[in-house]
């Protein structure tokens, strides 16, 4: 449900006109897959009769979906235990993001919380593969989160560890080693704990990162003190953002810039010497860390590990759109021991960006290793530029991922990974008169490359209206994914430009950081670059030009309207920050933990932070303002909203609210998500059409 607060000013819309793009309004997508055990069927979240919920869907010739009965709550989230009974489900109370874990039989039956602290939020990471065991996380109202090992069967519930800042990351099949994330945004570091009592596979080690406290309770008999965590990588600068344990616990795969610019694949022996530099070539240190897979012209997004270890699927960020890779034991999934490589030995590089030579991350059971024992090969292209999630079948010959692009919302489907050959399981088809992405790079005024994707309006001649799209983040990325709000722009004659400026993710850690504290003023000038770029180009009419942008890049819209008052003729600010003080105060207490690496102190850095607080330069507003948030938010907290709303009208700028009660951070059901394209299109439509600099 929306609340429309109007301002003075408001536009008109499309009076007497049918709504152009009406076509991209009411479309659904499918969303983190999960295949069964046996590979019959595949779980996903889908909103196509209003709002997200979990789908099975049979497959086969016949098999027709069927819903999944999870309540009336919007579904983020859903995974198949290893024992095909049961589903894992991730449930958004209210549209927010205070999110519960739930389980349900696959017919629908025993439904039932698993996680759902008061106040709080849980998420769960994987099953374990010991029974209906799931590794849960729950964040308290205070910020401290417990790793949780759950029975989805019976509720019992186990604490494996616990601190600030922390998200497990895997547990080994013999539950005897837990892998932990620690940290902020940008510098977190992976640890390794040993479960049993009295640690008796950590000889020495650190005692955790600063402020950590490690809870290792087992089967009730109180904590084991003494245990320490491991880093994993230590001393290396940069951020590890995902890690899996190898089935016998002995090999950490990491996704990690740690000591490098661009993501990479890192496997690490955890019996071995896990402080040592990480080997490069098969001349390193034998035993150590080893570069498992990387590449110079992108960065890895996300990884999967088959249940036996012996397979890894590597889902490649080149430039925005997604490349596949298989990483594999020789024999493949099921091979004999004789096929998992020399232990020890490192990646074997050519020197090609786009297909690096054989390497390998481990032996059976996950050895660290790899060598001529191990083989790289790549996946044809996916069916759609993106994807954004991947689950590999039981035995690790199939791949469930959902996949997308400008013109084609996320889909479903299932990749056979002995032949590459990928199969539709559900979602929509490519949608009539829609417009793709055009990648476009340009340098901003101190020589830093940007890069952006541009969606042209048919028919356009001569300069015309372009709208500037700004992601959040700021670590996000402007990817070429479906937006049904760029299809109904350009539908109506507007053009959109969605950059990646400096702080984008998917560019290496250097362009990641380069917006960091005092260097966001850059960023604010990328903004205004990007729109120079587009008159430059003779793309964009200089007077017909408006800046959005969603969390983040809400801030940033706001930035960049006082900081350049004459350059755009509208903004539209979408749960954005306008206040870092205010920011602070109210968001959750881990979101403002993990926020001082990206932006700032808000004590010891309170002047720098005022002074790039967009609230504090109102004075300098002159374009209209749409602004539009979800009552439910408690990242970036409505209070940000409603202060907006008042310094823009106090100093006479028309500025609309448009409030959706039972959203949070994100519009998660279909029918706010058509009415918040359709005001947006119809309030932008009139000011940017309207008017010509001709």
């Amino acid at each position: 449900m929306a609340e429309h607060l109007l301002g003075a000013g408001s536009g008109a819309g499309f009076p007497g006109a049918r709504f152009p793009g009406a076509g991209f309004l009411d479309v659904w997508g499918c969303w983190t897959p999960a295949p069964a055990p046996d590979r019959r069927a595949v779980a996903y979240v889908s909103d196509r009769d209003g709002t997200p919920r979990v789908w099975v869907q049979p497959v086969g010739p016949g098999g027709r979906a069927r819903v999944v009965d999870t309540g009336p709550e919007p579904v983020a989230d859903v995974s198949w235990s290893p024992a095909g009974d049961r589903l894992a489900v991730l449930v958004a109370p209210g549209g927010g993001e205070h999110t519960q874990v739930w389980t349900v039989l696959t017919d629908g039956g025993d439904l039932r919380p698993l996680a759902a602290p008061e106040g709080g939020s849980a998420w769960f990471v994987d099953w374990t593969g010991r029974g209906d065991l799931l590794l849960v996380a729950e964040v308290s109202p205070a910020g401290s989160t417990e790793a949780l090992l759950v029975d989805a069967a019976t509720g019992s519930q186990e604490t494996v560890a616990a601190g600030p800042l922390l998200h497990p990351e895997a547990v080994s099949r013999d539950h005897a080693r837990v892998l932990l994330r620690h940290g902020p945004r940008g510098v977190r570091r992976m640890y390794v704990t040993d479960l049993s009592p009295g640690g008796g596979h950590l000889p020495g080690g650190d005692t955790g990162p600063p402020g950590s406290v490690t809870d290792l309770s087992r089967g009730g008999a109180g904590p084991s003190g003494g245990v320490a965590e491991r880093s994993l990588l230590a001393g290396l600068p940069g951020s590890t953002e995902q890690g899996r344990l190898s089935p016998d616990g002995g090999t950490a795969y990491l996704l990690s810039d740690a000591g490098r610019d661009r993501a990479a694949l890192v496997a690490v022996p955890l019996d071995g010497p896990i402080d040592w530099p990480i080997s490069e070539t098969i001349d390193g240190p034998i035993g150590g860390p080893v570069a498992a897979a990387e590449r110079r012209d992108a960065e890895l997004d996300r990884f999967a590990l088959s249940v036996d270890g012996r397979r890894l699927v590597l889902v490649w960020n080149a430039a925005g759109r997604s490349e596949l890779e298989v990483l594999e034991a020789g024999g493949g999934p099921g091979g004999g021991p004789d096929d998992a490589g020399r232990a020890g030995s490192a990646p074997t590089h050519t020197g090609r960006g786009d297909a690096q030579a054989a390497a390998g991350p481990g032996g059976p059971g996950g050895t660290a290793g790899g060598g001529s024992g191990w083989a790289r090969r790549p996946l044809p292209a996916p069916p759609g530029e993106v994807v954004s999630s991947i689950r590999l079948s039981a035995d690790g010959r199939t791949a469930a991922l959902a996949v997308e692009g400008p013109a084609q919302p996320s889909h479903v489907v299932l990749c056979d990974l002995d032949t590459g050959r990928y199969l539709p399981v559900a979602g929509t088809g490519r949608l009539a008169g829609a417009v793709d992405a055009e990648l476009v790079r340009l340098p901003a005024r101190d020589g830093l490359e940007l890069s952006g994707w541009l969606y042209r309006p048919p028919g356009a001649l001569g300069p015309a209206p372009y709208a500037v799209f700004l992601h959040g983040g700021p670590e996000d990325q402007e990817r070429p994914a479906f937006t049904p709000l760029y299809q109904c722009l350009v539908a109506a004659g507007i053009g959109v430009f969605a950059p990646n400026v400096r702080g984008s993710a998917g560019f290496g850690r250097a362009f990641r950081d380069a917006d960091n504290h005092a260097l966001r003023f850059r960023a604010v000038d990328d903004v205004a670059d990007c729109a120079a770029f587009l008159v430059r180009a003779g793309l964009a009419d200089t007077a017909r030009l408006a800046c959005l942008g969603w969390s983040y890049g809400g801030y940033l819209t706001l930035a960049a309207l006082v900081t350049y008052p004459r350059l755009f003729r509208a903004g539209v600010d979408v749960c954005g920050m306008a206040d870092f003080a205010t920011f602070y105060e109210r968001t959750e207490p881990w979101i403002a933990a993990a926020a001082v690496s990206e932006y700032g102190h808000p004590e010891t850095d309170r002047d720098l932070l005022h002074a790039l607080s967009p609230l504090h330069a109102f004075d300098r507003l002159a374009a209209p303002l749409l602004v539009v948030h979800g009552a439910r938010d408690t990242n970036v907290p409505v209070y940000e909203a409603q202060q907006v709303v008042r310094a823009a009208r106090a100093r006479g700028v028309p500025c609309e609210l448009l409030l959706f009660e039972d959203e949070g951070h994100e519009i998660r059901r279909r029918a706010n998500r058509v009415a918040f394209v359709r005001r947006v299109t119809e309030w932008l439509g009139p000011r940017l059409t309207g008017v010509s600099s001709g």
